[in-house]
């Protein structure tokens, strides 16, 4: 009888495979299309893992994670709120990975014609101009200090718009909701022919985005493999084809 259960333990452990591993990513929202395309190809490459995609404004998502949130990557559209993790204690420093960049640029609903650059954003015309809200969103940030420095922000701070994520900046600017609003170059082209960019933003820094492992992840090997895949010449293509640059 112990050679028989012995044998049939045996078989069950042969014929059942590997546990299943699921792997949360939070990214910041303007990863959407990249992150969505690089999700069945590193399945693919990565058998018996099954990827959850987590999209929201890069504060909400750390946010999540310091509430507990059971996330395995951390994908942050800025430096700060990845810099904000790490100080709480919240990735794997090691881990922590730039891996691509973007650009702040300044857009309108296709079609219209009062804001022809920067300096039209101060036309008495020009009454709503949608923001990233730069306490909680890493695009908002990256304005106000682009129009802080060059002096604006407190003149133009009264028509703003804010929004809780970049994605809903563009939705505005594509729906015609706002004379003008800011976002990444990225989001501009997926905004299609419902958006027209009149201007890139100069910055002191790039907008440059790091991936980390998670401290409390408890699947850190599939987490290091899907940095080294967003990282790999396949991942890089992908983001390139959404207009991501290399870090």
């Amino acid at each position: 009888m112990k050679r028989l259960l012995l044998s049939l333990a045996l078989v069950v452990a042969l014929a059942c495979p590997a546990l299943a591993k699921d792997l949360t990513i939070s990214a910041a929202a303007s990863l959407t299309d990249a992150f969505t395309e690089c999700k069945p190809l590193f399945e693919k490459a990565n058998p018996g893992v099954t990827v959850t995609l987590n999209f929201a404004a890069s504060g909400p998502l750390l946010k999540q994670i310091e509430q507990g949130a059971p996330v395995d990557v951390f994908a942050s559209a800025d430096q700060k709120t990845m810099d904000d993790a790490a100080a709480k204690n919240l990735i794997d420093a090691a881990s922590r990975k730039n891996f691509a960049q973007n650009a702040l640029v300044l857009a309108i609903p296709a079609g219209t014609s009062t804001v022809k650059n920067l300096a039209s954003l101060s036309d008495a015309k020009v009454t709503k101009i949608g923001v990233g809200n730069p306490e909680t969103v890493p695009v908002g940030r990256y304005t106000k200090a682009a129009l802080e420095k060059l002096g604006v922000w407190n003149a133009l701070s009264p028509k703003c718009i804010l929004a809780e994520s970049v994605r809903q900046v563009l939705d505005y600017l594509s729906r015609g909701e706002v004379d003008a609003g800011f976002v990444y170059a990225t989001d501009a082209i997926k905004g299609g022919d419902k958006v027209k960019v009149v201007e890139e933003i100069p910055l002191e820094k790039p907008v440059s985005y790091p991936v980390a492992v998670l401290a409390a992840s408890k699947n850190k090997p599939e987490a290091a493999a899907f940095i080294a895949f967003v990282t790999s010449p396949d991942g890089a293509a992908v983001l390139a084809k959404y207009g991501f640059k290399k870090p």
